[in-house]
């Protein structure tokens, strides 16, 4: 688990957001006025019915004068109220009067910070007057005494005292004391005060790399919470202390946030059936269009070849390769055009399917879970290259039936791979994807259908990749859902390109499946983008190779619960599922962060291919399910924030890869329209074009590797680049 950002970073208050401008009436900010403190007046002297001692300045009562919220007043008589009080600046009529006396030295006063004193210091560290006493701080009637200066206040109350008035004790006016504040450090530059765009809280899992590392158990059972879910830190219930991601906002900087890490094992050994070889099936188009040529040059010569003729090269080559490098891999192969032929090899002969058998989900999972599972390539290697290199082109496209009949074979064996080769659209009545523009209702019936086929598929392991020939229109939107949910790939490729294709989907090979991705947060976090609210995001991944990644978002909760900068809090990962070996396991992963507000110290952490990845992934995840505009307010978004990271890092190696990323986004941000089809007459809605679902299906799968060579070659054959912002 890895942070785009090495704080957590929640922006400042909307209060603190806001620049405050300062009356010109106000005195600077690094002037302090000084002002004289008051002596305690003597108690027991005080009479009644002594005329108030007059203001030298004003001549006018002390008693009458206006008392002040930077001066908090203490009551030292139960007979006397509190008077009325008003917030404003120190009127010149408080200010000490000026006096020739000196501080009498035989007369001790003693200061205390209690209620009983007769002058103390506020919680601010004002100095507090009497009710009665004058401007000089003595009874009315009486000479005004000299006093030693009070001490200074509270070092802990100094930061509640308002900037424009600190009230200094003095022995004289000649010899009057300020209190400078030490010079402050300048504040950094405006445009970096200001909240950063975009979220720079993104996590990425890197699941290839977790789950291949070998890590030894942790005894025992997992002990979670009833409520979230949480791994706890702890393997006795008596010893728990309760969940730390459940508690209330407020109280989320509990040191304790759950367990560190461990590796559990949910099913125990002793029942595991014994792991069985992953299948390779390779369901071919075999419909009428397959026929189609296409001129191919060869130095001075050309000649044309059928599309089914570049597939059939394209499989026994790697057929060919795979039996000297894995011959123990088992090899089906399944045709469809108006039935479904799944070849058989040796004493086991084919089976084909038709008519009203290709209209019944549930009869052809029935048919296809008693075929006979593939021997492995070394004993079929040469009946099968036969059965490839006969095959011939006619009739329409049953693509639904036989993907549903090779994902049913092929999930008896977890981990096992389907590859889908078709140049048209699916035109039987099981997952017909013809029917766009006329009935609806067909549509929409096909569209469950290849999300459910997908659903089952990772459920059982296995992973489905789709090819479409260049040229050609398959609906790879709806047809790339069955691909996307299985981790496989949604490919438009040129037929001489097959091979490679082939070649790369064999090779990436499937070392978990039914994997689920848990990450759980504080409440006073939440995550984004998620289908579940609240701080807790719940992922099906299904399969998992060595290249996969995903990424997270979390932002923080309202202001008022956020957590306060210079806290932490704790993060936990879960990782649930399924190697090799048929065991269920369960990996947990708990980290502590620090927050922030700061837009400096996020800046200087940030991790530009994780927020690039990220950009990529959420925006390609919206857009293909069409909310094209959201995808493109989120790529904006975080490329305001992938900008100013390059502006504080003044980096050529940042702007390079910058530039290279932002023509990878085009389509996203600019062009998206491009990639899609015209609205259907039966409904407003729009949806991707082949080369659109082929484009966004691999920005969402996509990892810091391939995004990185994406760039590259873009940046190769683009020449001119068109960005504003270059």
């Amino acid at each position: 688990m890895e942070f785009a950002c090495g704080f957590v970073y929640v922006p400042p208050p909307k209060d603190s957001q806001q620049a405050i401008k300062r009356s010109a009436l106000l005195p600077p900010v690094s002037w302090v006025r000084p002002v004289r403190a008051p002596p305690p007046p003597p108690l027991e002297n005080k009479e009644v019915g002594q005329q108030p001692h007059k203001s030298k300045r004003q001549g006018r009562p002390a008693s009458t004068s206006t008392f002040y919220d930077n001066v908090d007043l203490e009551s030292h008589s139960p007979k006397q109220l509190t008077p009325t009080r008003k917030t404003a600046l120190l009127p010149p009529h408080l200010r000490p009067a000026t006096s020739g006396h000196s501080p009498s030295s035989d007369q001790p006063i003693s200061y205390d910070n209690s209620a009983e004193s007769p002058s103390s210091w506020s919680a601010n560290g004002a100095a507090v007057l009497s009710e009665g006493a004058g401007p000089s701080g003595n009874a009315p009637g009486q000479p005004t005494p000299s006093a030693p200066p009070l001490p200074p206040p509270r070092p802990s109350l100094m930061k509640y005292m308002p900037e424009y008035v600190v009230i200094l004790p003095t022995s004289s006016t000649a010899e009057e004391t300020l209190l400078t504040p030490p010079p402050a450090t300048p504040p950094p530059a405006a445009e970096d005060k200001r909240p950063l765009p975009g979220n720079p809280n993104v996590i990425l899992v890197s699941l290839g790399k977790l789950l291949s590392e070998k890590v030894q158990h942790t005894q025992g059972k997992p002990a979670s919470c009833s409520e979230c879910g949480s791994v706890l830190d702890g393997t006795y219930d008596n010893l728990l202390q309760g969940c730390y991601f459940c508690e209330p906002p407020e109280r989320t900087s509990a040191p304790s946030g759950g367990l560190r890490h461990g590796l559990f094992v949910l099913s125990p050994s002793r029942n595991l059936a014994r792991a069985s070889h992953p299948l390779l099936i390779f369901c071919i188009d075999i419909s009428a269009s397959m026929s189609i040529t296409s001129q191919v040059l060869t130095g001075k010569e050309s000649f044309h070849r059928s599309r089914l003729e570049f597939v059939q090269e394209a499989v026994l080559l790697c057929v060919e390769k795979l039996s000297k490098q894995q011959p123990d891999t088992p090899v089906g192969l399944i045709t469809f055009n108006y039935e479904v032929t799944v070849h058989g090899c040796g004493d086991f002969p084919s089976r084909v399917l038709s008519g009203d058998e290709l209209t019944d989900s549930e009869n052809l999972k029935a048919s296809a879970s008693v075929f006979t599972t593939p021997a492995p390539l070394s004993y079929t290697k040469q009946f099968l290259q036969e059965q490839v290199s006969g095959l011939s082109a006619v009739g329409i496209t049953a693509l639904g039936p036989a993907a549903l009949v090779a994902i049913t074979m092929a999930s008896r064996h977890p981990g096992s791979k389907v590859i889908i080769c078709t140049d048209g659209k699916a035109n039987t009545s099981l997952g017909n994807l013809e029917a766009e523009d006329n009935d609806a209702r067909t549509l929409l019936s096909s569209t469950i259908f290849y999300q459910e086929l997908g659903e089952d598929a990772a459920n059982q392991g296995v992973t489905v990749s789709v090819l479409s020939i260049e040229g050609t229109d398959c609906r790879l939107d709806e047809l790339g859902r069955l691909a996307d949910r299985t981790g496989g790939k949604v490919v438009v490729v040129n037929p001489g390109m097959l091979q490679s294709e082939f070649e790369q989907i064999i090779e990436n090979n499937t070392i978990a499946t039914k994997c689920t991705v848990t990450l759980i947060v504080p409440n006073s976090l939440r995550m984004r983008g998620e289908k579940e609210a609240g701080h807790k995001a719940v992922r099906k991944v299904g399969n998992v190779h060595l290249g996969k990644e995903i990424t997270f978002q979390f932002v923080a909760n309202q202001s008022d619960v956020s957590p306060p900068s210079g806290g932490t809090v704790s993060i936990q990962l879960q990782l649930r599922y399924m190697p090799k070996n048929g065991q269920m396991m369960l990996r947990v992963f708990t980290v502590t962060r620090k927050v922030t507000h700061e837009s400096l110290v996020a800046l200087s952490s940030l991790s530009l291919p994780i927020i690039q990845l990220n950009s990529s992934q959420a925006s390609a995840a919206l857009a293909v399910r069409g909310r094209f505009l959201d995808a493109r307010r989120e790529s904006e978004q975080q490329m305001k924030l992938i900008e100013r990271v390059i502006e504080h890092n003044r980096s050529a190696e940042d702007r390079q890869t910058y530039k290279e990323w932002v023509i990878t986004m085009e389509p996203i941000y600019n062009n998206i329209f491009n990639f899609t089809r015209a609205k259907s007459v039966v409904s407003d809605s729009q949806s991707l074009t082949d080369a659109g679902a082929a484009l966004l299906y691999t920005m969402k799968q996509s990892n810091r590797k391939t995004i990185m060579i994406k760039n590259q070659q873009n940046l190769h054959f683009s020449p001119h680049w068109k960005h504003s912002k270059s």
